[in-house]
């Protein structure tokens, strides 16, 4: 029997910390909590360090693949309920100290997000004119000689960001030629995604027994309303929406300068569980993951094979000094996995690590990049180093010729043996079960994993027993 319980508790402690961020995680967004917005946290500017090339090799052209900068939310809506939510309980007198200044805040974000949803805001376009002084500092004999070629997504926040990375290039060097492009020939492949099967069989991850943590919400609304009960009826039918509003609203702030850390109108065990569920969900559907990343990584395999087509014609002489594309988020995650670059591609995470590990703020903010800089000497031998939001980045997989620096053909000859397929079978599709109606879920449930059944009496826990299935 004591062999027996020493067991299962060993087990509950395993799966336990399965749903914990792991102390490192932990500690870097204590360190910065606006860190916790994710995918949209601002880019951090970093200090830069070259590896000096091997001896004889000079640079001579960079591929680059960038996100879109800093941006409005899709909506003002979340803003507006806390807004007509807040302004109602003033009216009732059951308002709080915090209510008003959440009020405040909620109300400022609404003048600011002006109608104007997922707008390049004016710290996007001066990340991407920051980050293109700094690649032309770095490596100025790059432009030199040759064009610039610059392609973009479609949608208006990436074309902005071209415009305003090309302005700043060209305010480095004058004389430099440029070109610009954007349209259906390449939305084709700078917005590769993932696949609806894939998407459903992660999100039936991120909204399984892994991260149902239960939320204690009748004590966040207590923060805002004097009477929680009265204010959580002026919510309305879906009283965890307030909730998420305020999540959203914190996420956005950096977007508009404001340095305040908003994430403090919740509760720190609510805002570390929402960015854990959130890059587990973007870490199994557009990663290298375990359980579907070779699933994932064939959609990314036209934009490889683009950057990899233009790479060899300015190898070949073309006079072009860079190639750099504009697009989003979950294509520059399938890039860099499909490459193997470290944090991207491996290692190879199942969700459970990838819960607890994988720092997707680090990696994947507003206005991500990549660059590939090749190098050559005059026997013609190409190198290339890869730069991930501008740090010199590894292969593991793949042997280097020398600290960072790969050669080109072994580049190319790693991702032509990378697996490339995966073709379900038609009976595996049609057994696939329906995916939950994540489009219209509540949008406190996409960000803390509510179920229907409420659990306001709960208290805010940090962690939780794994339900066995």
């Amino acid at each position: 029997m004591k062999r027996l319980l020493i067991s299962v508790l060993l087990l509950t402690l395993t799966v336990v910390s399965y749903a914990q961020l792991s102390p490192e995680m932990d500690a870097y967004l204590r360190e910065f909590p606006q860190r916790a917005a994710f995918n949209v946290h601002a880019y951090e500017f970093h200090p830069l360090k070259d590896t000096p090339a091997p001896k004889g090799f000079k640079p001579f052209y960079i591929s680059h693949y960038g996100r879109h900068g800093s941006r409005s939310h899709s909506s003002d809506q979340p803003y507006a309920l806390l807004k007509g939510c807040l302004e109602a309980a003033a009216r009732e007198g059951i308002i709080t100290p915090s209510g008003d200044s959440l009020l405040a805040c909620a109300k400022q974000m609404i003048q600011l997000h002006d109608g104007m949803d997922g707008r390049l805001t004016p710290r996007g376009a001066r990340e991407h004119e920051l980050l293109a002084r700094r690649m032309y500092n770095r490596y100025p004999q790059v432009f030199r000689h040759g064009e610039v070629h610059a392609i973009s997504s479609d949608v208006q926040r990436c074309l902005v960001s071209m415009a305003a990375f090309t302005s700043s290039l060209r305010a480095c060097k004058k004389d430099l030629v440029m070109t610009w492009d954007c349209g259906v020939k390449y939305q084709r492949f700078i917005t590769s995604n993932s696949g609806t099967a894939i998407k459903r069989k992660a999100l039936d991850v991120v909204h399984g027994p892994l991260t149902d943590i239960p939320i204690d919400t009748m004590a966040i609304f207590a923060r805002y309303f004097k009477d929680p009960a009265r204010g959580k009826a002026l919510v309305g039918a879906k009283p965890k929406s307030f909730i998420s509003a305020i999540f959203t609203l914190a996420q956005f702030t950096e977007a508009y300068d404001i340095n305040e850390n908003r994430f403090s109108f919740l509760p720190w065990e609510a805002v570390e569980t929402a960015y854990a569920r959130h890059a587990l969900n973007f870490y199994l559907a557009h990663c290298n993951s375990e359980p579907f990343g070779d699933e994932r990584m064939p959609r990314a395999r036209p934009l490889v094979m683009e950057i990899v087509r233009k790479a060899d014609e300015a190898i070949a002489g073309a006079p072009v000094a860079a190639d750099l594309i504009f697009g989003h988020d979950l294509p520059f995650l399938a890039l860099c996995s499909y490459f193997g670059l470290e944090g991207y591609g491996y290692p190879r995470l199942t969700a459970e690590e990838a819960y607890r590990n994988w720092n997707g703020v680090k990696l994947c903010p507003f206005a991500t990049n990549l660059q590939i800089v090749f190098y050559k000497n005059r026997k013609a031998e190409v190198l290339v180093k890869f730069l991930a939001n501008e740090q010199e980045t590894l292969i593991p997989e793949l042997e280097a010729y020398s600290g960072p620096y790969y050669k080109w053909v072994d580049v190319k000859n790693y991702i032509e043996k990378r697996q490339t397929c995966y073709t379900m079978k038609k009976e595996e599709k049609s057994a696939q079960p329906k995916a939950p109606d994540y489009a219209n879920m509540d949008p406190l449930t996409l960000h803390f994993g509510f179920t229907s059944k409420d659990v306001d009496a709960g208290p805010l826990r940090n962690s939780h027993p794994v339900r066995q299935t």
